[in-house]
């Protein structure tokens, strides 16, 4: 048996615009009021497909709709469906429609200009005093109201007190449990099946499992959950269940937790459980049937990302080695299903904005990528799954590397970027211009003027510079005697690095170790 908070008269709205109805939609607290909206259309005939899979007690209808009005609409239903109840919405000057509309059966209009909550709430009771099967429910529609108004306490984590002789009589079995329909990925066109979903569910409940009280809730967008109230044998059913229901849709999925015993553990269930499998689902969507156990799964250890390193890649466009790394640490950050799903998005985001910035800080031609990376920002916010999230950072790394592959197909890239490599990787060993241009073959003369060409820095500013970049790191993170530090970051004249050192960091190498130490 099935108590659901406002389940006593179903509505279905139909209106060929989109505010109306998202209007209509929060203008009241519906299941507080007794009624529940189990869809919504754009014209008579998705009205018409709507009513056969949700069965309404009353349809709420504009008048002038294309395709089909609400006329036609009207008349269709009053022939097919007597015992449903119709609602006319009209504008002024519609007077002649809306008489046609009652001929045809309608029970009562609504001007749209005038639509408020209060009297859209008076006209929709009226119409469900006119449906006999509503009157003997309305005892057990209030008992759910009340029901529904506790497990939402307890889901806000608010701790509350009930009646302990109204839950035994509601629910009069021993054991709990949470079962949910996650419809999230079924995209929004897909609204009908949603909630034939949901019907489908409630009709293999009440078919295949007899001993059962269940209370149907909603906290988020798309996901239907259900407390089910059962003996045992009954529950240890449930994943049967939820395998005939997922043979509807391949993007459904189905969420089941271990039983519990106490009405008032219905929040912890919720908030530990059934959130937690919301998560695991967006990091494997293939997953058709989620329980409790999943949850104990152990994820691959996840090591933090290393900016400093991808930033020195880049630096020193190293762009394989940069892009290798980012993909490895990706790999495992969508397989650890307990990072937080924002917290996973918000890393998306600020790689593809540092990729951006270190591009741009190279001088490379970035226009384009500036101008597109907010689209790539917004289709990861709006990702429903992991893959959706890595898609898009995967799009935007290989419109950075066409940018990087036609700089480096310009004359003397390639070559400038192996020298730069060199005099990194060998910074502390005695460097000079005349011993690198020997290196690569060059003359001394033709390597400076190259080098000025090609860099933004002249061979001994840059040489200079990694040098002290390095001699920086030293100071704040070792111990190491400040007279050996100048030897190990290739100045063989302790009093040239010191001169050195104070013109790039505007402090000798003493002062700037002490404030690093005051700092910390």
């Amino acid at each position: 048996m099935f108590l659901k908070s406002g389940e006593g008269c179903r509505i279905i709205i139909v209106d060929d615009e989109q505010l109306i109805r998202q209007g209509i939609k929060h203008y009241v607290e519906w299941e507080q009021e007794g009624f529940k909206i189990v869809g919504e259309a754009s014209n008579g005939q998705e009205a018409l497909e709507l009513i056969e899979l949700t069965k309404p007690h009353i349809v709420l209808t504009d008048i002038v709709m294309p395709i089909m009005d609400g006329e036609e609409l009207t008349r269709i239903v009053k022939s097919k469906y007597p015992h449903i109840e119709i609602i006319i919405l009209s504008s002024f000057g519609e007077f002649e429609y809306v008489r046609s509309t009652f001929q045809s059966g309608a029970v009562d209009y609504i001007l749209k200009p005038k639509l408020d909550a209060d009297t859209l709430l008076n006209v929709l009771k009226t119409a469900a005093s006119r449906i006999p099967s509503l009157q003997a429910a309305n005892g057990d529609t209030n008992v759910a109201i009340n029901i529904g108004h506790m497990i939402e306490k307890f889901v806000s984590g608010y701790d509350t007190q009930y009646d302990e002789k109204l839950m035994s009589e509601t629910f009069p079995y021993e054991y709990f449990c949470l079962v949910a329909a996650d419809t999230r990925l079924l995209k929004d066109k897909d609204a009908i099946n949603k909630d034939l979903i949901i019907l489908r569910f409630e009709e293999l409940f009440d078919t295949q499992l007899k001993k059962i009280k269940i209370q149907e809730f909603t906290t988020e967008e798309n996901v239907s959950v259900f407390l089910v109230n059962g003996q045992e044998d009954e529950l240890i059913e449930m994943q049967g269940v939820a395998a005939e229901l997922l043979e509807l849709d391949s993007k459904l999925s189905v969420l089941i937790c271990d039983t519990f015993e106490s009405f008032s553990k219905i929040g912890i269930k919720y908030n530990d459980v059934i959130k937690k499998m919301l998560q695991y689902r967006f990091y494997f969507p293939e997953t058709k049937i989620i329980v409790e156990e999943d949850l104990a799964k152990e994820g691959p250890k996840i090591t933090s990302f290393n900016l400093d390193k991808f930033t020195n890649d880049f630096k020193h466009e190293r762009f394989d080695s940069a892009f290798d790394y980012l993909e490895e640490h990706v790999r495992e950050l969508s397989a650890a299903f307990t990072t937080d799903i924002f917290e996973y998005k918000a890393f998306f985001g600020n790689i593809i904005f540092n990729i951006s910035i270190l591009l741009s800080n190279l001088e490379y031609d970035v226009k384009n990528l500036e101008n597109e990376k907010f689209s790539f920002f917004n289709a990861i916010d709006e990702a429903k799954t992991a893959a959706s999230v890595v898609e898009q950072l995967h799009r935007f790394v290989e419109k950075a590397k066409e940018i990087i592959l036609s700089r480096k197909n310009q004359t003397g890239h390639s070559n400038l970027q192996q020298i730069l490599d060199y005099i990194e990787e060998n910074y502390a060993e005695p460097l000079s211009l005349t011993g690198v241009a020997n290196h690569f073959h060059f003359n001394p003369s033709y390597l400076s003027s190259y080098f000025a060409t090609h860099n933004k820095e002249g061979f001994n500013e840059y040489l200079n510079r990694i040098r002290i970049e390095e001699a920086t790191k030293l100071l704040m993170n070792s111990s190491i005697p400040i007279s050996e530090i100048s030897g190990h970051v290739g100045y063989s004249d302790h009093s040239y690095f010191c001169k050195v050192f104070k013109k790039q960091r505007g402090l000798s190498p003493s002062q700037y170790r002490r404030n690093q130490k005051l700092n910390k």
